[in-house]
């Protein structure tokens, strides 16, 4: 397994991804995001396994001040999602092509 999570170092649900694997003793790899963001192929990767529309944190400061809610073409709320990556819901977990958004135990275990 090649775990790796994105977070933001003050989120709650990054905090307890990061206690499930070391609980379990799986190596991953911490990024945070606002300081390093997701490369665009990264992005891509993510996007195909769980939609654009699961990485959207619409309680993000940053959504009202970009005003997403009112970008049409997705390509567009793509650019910004990768523009500023405190619009994206945290943890992002990968594992390969796998991932998933938010705190997920239940789909991690069936990763081991």
């Amino acid at each position: 397994m090649n775990i790796q999570i994105f977070g933001k170092s003050k989120c709650f649900d990054t905090k307890k991804a990061e206690r499930y694997f070391k609980e379990r003793r799986i190596k991953y790899q911490f990024i945070d995001i606002m300081r390093y963001p997701m490369s665009r192929g990264e992005y891509q990767s993510v996007k195909a396994a769980v939609g654009m529309a699961a990485l959207i944190d619409e309680k993000s400061k940053d959504y009202e001040r970009l005003y997403i809610k009112y970008l049409s073409p997705e390509s567009a709320i793509e650019e910004k999602l990768l523009e500023n990556p405190g619009l994206m819901k945290t943890p992002v977990v990968r594992n390969g092509k796998k991932a998933t958004v938010g705190y997920a135990p239940e789909v991690w275990s069936e990763w081991e």
